[in-house]
């Protein structure tokens, strides 16, 4: 008796998922943390039309002024505009953050789809990750400074690093357990390529929670820049950053403590916008939360 198998074109294939924009409004809280995360972006790319100011242009004369009508929200230390060198240092944060997720998902992604599908590398590469996640990520990321000096694309590698074992732990995770579906095997036996199998059955179930993941790695990306700059171990002082602009400020706190509060509450607002949206996104992807949700 012959046995008929399946055409490869038959198979079930796992689609990504795509869904919509509708949960950036699911709640009012959601909508706010949407709205401020859009006007935080907003005010980062047309900062030129938004401050007739040039945010490194030092001018002693006018140092430590108070909030007017030519300087919104003052001048620092340096008599350079507050506010300008606020919305330009949210291009320097923002696309560092940007850069640190698309980054290690993109790594991550690839490290854990070979970690889950092949066995014989899974604990070759998984010690590595475990190696990499035993170390503090600020003190990796300053090391990785230190060794190769401070830039925007050093500091963007440095944050990145610590990042990618958990992308990849991630991915390796949801590969293990998609590998045993029966849409998996029967494309195995089949004798599908490997590099299909991969991209057309393993890699949409991973879609999902490396959205929700992204949305994290961009806040702690975010925060650990300013960490980095505030302990002078990020990009250098001149270029505007929310954590340069506090750490130069906390000279004079006592004096002016504007200096610090109004970058650290952009910087607060932020990451907490993107953490609220990133939560949102788990809510919305994630089928369990649906079922609790259609329960209730």
């Amino acid at each position: 008796m012959a046995i008929e198998t399946l055409p490869e074109s038959s198979l079930p294939v796992t689609r990504p998922l795509r869904p919509g924009l509708g949960f950036l409004t699911a709640t009012p809280i959601i909508a706010g943390a949407s709205i401020c995360l859009a006007l935080v972006i907003a005010s980062a790319i047309f900062a030129p039309w938004l401050t007739s100011h040039d945010p490194q242009l030092l001018a002693p004369a006018v140092r430590l002024k108070p909030a007017s009508a030519e300087f919104i929200l003052g001048t620092d230390a340096y008599g350079r505009d507050v506010l300008a060198r606020i919305l330009y240092g949210g291009r320097v944060s923002l696309l560092i953050g940007l850069g640190a997720a698309i980054f290690s998902v993109a790594i991550g992604l690839v490290i854990g789809l070979v970690s889950g599908f092949f066995k014989w590398i899974d604990a070759v590469l998984m010690r590595i990750m475990d190696g990499l996640m035993a170390i503090p990520s600020i003190l990796l990321a300053i090391a990785v400074v230190a060794l190769s000096g401070a830039s925007l694309w050093t500091v963007l590698v440095a944050i990145t690093i610590p990042e990618i074992p958990r992308a990849a732990r991630l991915v390796r995770s949801v590969v293990l357990s998609a590998r045993e579906e029966p849409y998996v095997e029967a494309a195995i036996s089949v004798g599908s390529s490997l590099p299909k199998i991969m991209w057309r059955h393993l890699m949409p179930n991973t879609i999902a929670p490396l959205i929700v993941q992204g949305t994290y790695v961009c806040a702690s990306a975010i925060l650990t820049e300013a960490i980095l700059s505030f302990l002078g171990a990020g990009i250098s002082p001149e270029t505007p950053t929310w954590g340069n602009i506090m750490a130069e400020g906390r000279a004079f706190f006592q004096i002016k403590p504007s200096l610090i509060f109004w970058p650290g509450l952009i910087l607060s607002i932020t990451i907490l916008s993107v953490n609220l949206i990133g939560d949102a996104a788990r809510d919305a992807l994630d089928p369990r939360m649906k079922q609790r949700e259609a329960g209730k």
